[in-house]
Parts: C-alpha cells; structure tokens; sequence
C-alpha cells in the first residue's frame, strides 16, 4: 500500500500538527530561526537544502502562521515561538538516545546557568523562555565554514537575528 501524502484521513491532534511542522526539513528551519536566521540566503547555506525545498518549507511556515514575512526576513511568529520546547526535546533526546554529542548548548541568561533537559534551569527553577537563552557551541559541534555555523561559534541570544 503506498503511503499517503498527508495525514487528512488522521482524526488526531498529533496528525494536525504534523501537517504543519512533520516534512523533512520543517523542524530544521524552525530550529535555525529559533537561531536568528532570518534570510532565504542564510537558511540555504546554513542547511544545505534544496533552494525549492526551502522556498516551499518556507512559503508553508508563512501560511500557516508559523513565521511571518518582514520584508526579506521570516520571523518566528508568538504561535512559532512555541514550537520551542519541541525542538529543543527532541535535539536532547537524540543525544539521550542515539549516542550525539550535543552541538549546542543553551544557557539561562539571567543567571547564567545551562539549562536542563527539561527546559528549566536548575538554579531559578524556571521554564526557560527563548527569550531569555543564549545559545553556545557545544562538544558535538561541527566546524562548519558557512556564515551562520561562524557566528555561531560565539555565544549568540535565541531569536536576535543573525547578520553574516
């Protein structure tokens, strides 16, 4: 039996959010806006994707209010900015599961704590927002030469944008 191209049979929450976030490269673009990726150029060489891959991921995120278009920027919208205790679930469950090194690592700016597994920091006991995270290179990182892998050497805020 071919396997379908959506999940429009599905009578499932999961299956809803799948359509919207579940494509191969969805979630990646998702994580390098968390970043501050705002340009097609920058996701195009930061990703290695297909330019229509991402022109289509990108249009997709846009319309379903994911980001929004500002000018030549995409920008995660508050609906987007949620996504951020999935993305960040599931690079600490691969490194819990599948034997990675995390490449990055996210520290409580306000008391300047890496935060835990579960999002919160262990010395205020908060669930960390985006907003208050910077982010770090971490043991597992490649040393990748594209102009976001390079500002992304040095501690670097979630969400302020990224200007190679």
């Amino acid at each position: 039996m071919a396997l379908g191209k959506d999940y429009a049979a599905q009578d499932c929450s999961l299956a809803r959010a799948l359509e919207v976030v579940g494509e191969r490269w969805t979630l990646l673009i998702v994580r390098d806006a968390f970043y501050g990726v705002r340009r097609f150029s920058d996701f195009l060489a930061h990703l290695d994707i297909p330019r229509a891959v991402l022109s289509a991921r990108l249009a997709a995120l846009v319309g379903t209010g994911v980001l929004a278009k500002d000018g030549h920027d995409y920008v995660l919208t508050d609906m987007g900015k949620e996504l951020w205790p999935v993305v960040h679930t599931l690079a600490r469950w691969a490194e819990d599961h599948l034997s990675a090194e995390p490449s990055r690592v996210f520290v409580h700016t306000d008391c300047d704590t890496r935060i835990g597994p579960d999002g919160t920091c262990p010395d205020c006991g908060r669930h960390v927002p985006p907003e208050e995270l910077e982010i770090h290179a971490g043991p597992g990182v490649r040393r990748r030469t594209d102009p976001v892998s390079l500002v992304l050497r040095s501690p670097h805020r979630l969400l302020d944008p990224i200007r190679p």
